[in-house]
C-alpha cells in the first residue's frame, strides 16, 4: 500500500511539474526535421491590423508537414495537463491577433513553401498552404493557366485566405476561393494528418474551409484552374445616384451564363473630401482623357465608383465588347475612364501601392478595418446610414463596395454570408499614422466602426462580419446563427481540447473534451 501511495504522488507531481512548465521542456526534445525557436518570439507578436499583440512561447520553423503533425499530436497527448496552444500564421495579415497565441507556439507557416505543381491536363495546381498567391500565380502563368477566384492582395498565403474565404471582384461569377478547391491535406486539432475533398472525409473537408483554423491547419491544397488571359481592360466609371449604381451593378453580376459579361466587378465609394485619383487603388489608373478629371467636381458630395475588368487574349472584339456593356449602364456620361494592363499587373496592382507606402513610412501603421457582408437588401438604408451619415466627410482609406451571388457559395462550408440572393462586400480599409488626432486617429475609428456595427443592429441590417472579431460566445453565436451547433460540433471532433487558433476567440483552450451538441 505504501509503494502504491508513493507511485500515485510521484505521478502527481510529475503532472504539476509538466503543467507548470507548460511543455516547454517535451517540446525542447522534439525531434523536427525544421526548428523551433524560442527566443525570438516577437516576429509573431504582431499582425497587420498593428492593434493587438500578443508573444507566444516558441515559434515552429517547419521544414516538413510532419513537423507541424508531430507538434500538435504531442500536444494533444498533453492536452489534459496543458493549456498550450498552437497558431498557423501565415502573412500576418489578419486584423485583431487572429493569427497569435499568447503564450502558445505559433507556426511560421511560409518556412513550409514548397515546389508549386502545376497539373495542366487537370487544371489545377497543388501547393503548400505557406506558399504566396503570388508565386502560385507566378507559376501558373508560365503554364499559360491561373487560377479563377482571387484576392485583391496577394501576398498571402493559401491557407490563410482559405480559412476564411478568399473573395475579390470574380467571385460574383466564380465564388469565393473556397469555392474553387479541390482537395485539400489537413492537420487535424488531434495532430491527425488528414486528405479531404468532396468524396474522402467531406464533413473536415467543408468545416476548414472558411473554418479559420479552427479545426486542422490547411499544409496543401489542390486549387482549381483555368486558361489565363495575356491583356485586361480596365474600367471605372461615376455615379451620384447610389440606386443606379447598385441596380447597374446587380444588373452586370446577374447576367445569364453564356451571356457577354466582365471578369470583375467591384466599386468603392468617394467620400466628399476624397479625389477619384487620390487613392491607392488607382496606381495603374489613369483616365481615358485626363482634361475630364478636372471636371467631375467631387467636393462637396458623395460618389459611387463602379470598377470593371475584362480579360482578353490579344482580342479584336474588346473594344466592342465593352462598349456594348456599358451602354446599358446608368453612369454620369463623361466619367468612363480606362486602363489596359497585363493580367499580372492587374491582378497585383495593390502591391505596387503597398510598395510605394512602404517608402513612406505608412503600411506597418494600425489598421482599424470593418469588412462586412451586407443583405441586397437592406444595401440603401446602409447607404443612407453609415455613407452618408456615421462616416461623415472623411474616410481615412479606400471604402469598397460590390455585390456577390449567394448560389456561387457553398452553404456546407464553414464562411458564413448574410441572406437573399444577392449581398455586398462593404470594406473600410481605413489606415491611422501613429501621429493622427481627432476622426482620423485609430481610436476615434474604431469607435465609428462600433457605431456602425450599432446601427445595422438597431436597423435590422443583419450585416455579417467578414474577417469577423468577436469576444464572447453570445456574439460567435450570432455570427454563426443556425450553423452554431454544427460549429461546437465540428470542433468536439476535430479539435476537442480547442488546441488550435485561439486568437479567434471563439472556444477557450480547456483541459477536458468538448461535449458533442
Amino acid at each position: 500500500m505504501e509503494q502504491r501511495t508513493s507511485v500515485l504522488v510521484l505521478s502527481s507531481v510529475i503532472a504539476s511539474l509538466i503543467s507548470a512548465v507548460g511543455l516547454t521542456l517535451d517540446l525542447g526534445a522534439l525531434d523536427f526535421d525544421g526548428y523551433m525557436d524560442f527566443d525570438n518570439t516577437h516576429v509573431a507578436a504582431s499582425d497587420f491590423g498593428n492593434r493587438h499583440s500578443a508573444h507566444p512561447t516558441a515559434v515552429l520553423y517547419p521544414a516538413s508537414v510532419s513537423d507541424i503533425a508531430t507538434l500538435v499530436k504531442s500536444t494533444y497527448r498533453y492536452c489534459s495537463s496543458s493549456d498550450l496552444t498552437i497558431a498557423a500564421k501565415g502573412h500576418a495579415h489578419s486584423l485583431s491577433g487572429q493569427a497569435q497565441a499568447e503564450n502558445g507556439i505559433v507556426i511560421e507557416m511560409g518556412s513550409l513553401k514548397g515546389v508549386i505543381d502545376v497539373n495542366s491536363q487537370g487544371l489545377y495546381v497543388d501547393v503548400s498552404g505557406g506558399e504566396l498567391w503570388i508565386d502560385v500565380l507566378h507559376a501558373t502563368l508560365k503554364e499559360g493557366l491561373a487560377p479563377k477566384s482571387w484576392t485583391d492582395y496577394l501576398y498571402l498565403t493559401v491557407g490563410g485566405t482559405l480559412s476564411n474565404a478568399g473573395i475579390s471582384g470574380q467571385a460574383f461569377l466564380h465564388g469565393p476561393q473556397i469555392n474553387n478547391v479541390y482537395q485539400l491535406e489537413v492537420v487535424t486539432g488531434k495532430g491527425d494528418l488528414l486528405n479531404c475533398s468532396k468524396d474522402e472525409n467531406k464533413e473536415l473537408f467543408h468545416a476548414v474551409l472558411g473554418g479559420l483554423g479552427q479545426f486542422g491547419i490547411i499544409t496543401k491544397a489542390w486549387i482549381a484552374l483555368e486558361p489565363a488571359p495575356n491583356r485586361v481592360r480596365w474600367i471605372r466609371v461615376l455615379y451620384s445616384d447610389f440606386k443606379a449604381f447598385t441596380k447597374d451593378q446587380e444588373y452586370l453580376i446577374s447576367r445569364p451564363m453564356g451571356d457577354l459579361m466582365f471578369d470583375y466587378i467591384e466599386g468603392f465609394v468617394i467620400l466628399n473630401n476624397g479625389g477619384l485619383l487620390s487613392n491607392w487603388r488607382s496606381s495603374f489608373f489613369l483616365p481615358q482623357n485626363p482634361v475630364k478629371v478636372k471636371n467631375l467636381t467631387t467636393e462637396g458630395r458623395v460618389l459611387y465608383c463602379l470598377e470593371m475588368a475584362m480579360n482578353y487574349m490579344n482580342n479584336d472584339t474588346v473594344d466592342q465588347d465593352v462598349t456594348s456593356l456599358l451602354s446599358s449602364l446608368h453612369f454620369i456620361l463623361g466619367s468612363v475612364f480606362t486602363s489596359d494592363v497585363s493580367y499580372l499587373d492587374f491582378l497585383d496592382r495593390v502591391h505596387t501601392s503597398e510598395l510605394k507606402l512602404r517608402s513612406k513610412g505608412q503600411w506597418e501603421v494600425p489598421h482599424p478595418w470593418l469588412n462586412l457582408l451586407v443583405p441586397g437588401t437592406k444595401i440603401h438604408e446602409f447607404d443612407a446610414g453609415v455613407f452618408r451619415d456615421i462616416l461623415g466627410n472623411t474616410s481615412s482609406g479606400p471604402i469598397l463596395i460590390y455585390p456577390m451571388n449567394s448560389n456561387t457559395w457553398d452553404e456546407r462550408m464553414s464562411a458564413v454570408t448574410p441572406e437573399g440572393d444577392i449581398f455586398y462586400l462593404v470594406g473600410l480599409l481605413r489606415t491611422a499614422l501613429p501621429s493622427a488626432t481627432g476622426s482620423h486617429s485609430a481610436e476615434y475609428l474604431m469607435e465609428q466602426n462600433n457605431r456602425i456595427l450599432n446601427f445595422c443592429s438597431e436597423a435590422g441590417i443583419h450585416a455579417k462580419q467578414y474577417l469577423p472579431h468577436y469576444t464572447t460566445e453570445s456574439e460567435w453565436k450570432k455570427h454563426y446563427g443556425n450553423k452554431w451547433y454544427g460549429i461546437v460540433s465540428l470542433k468536439a471532433t476535430y479539435d476537442p481540447y480547442a488546441i488550435l487558433s485561439p486568437g479567434q476567440r471563439i472556444f477557450s483552450r480547456t483541459t477536458k473534451p468538448l461535449a458533442l451538441s
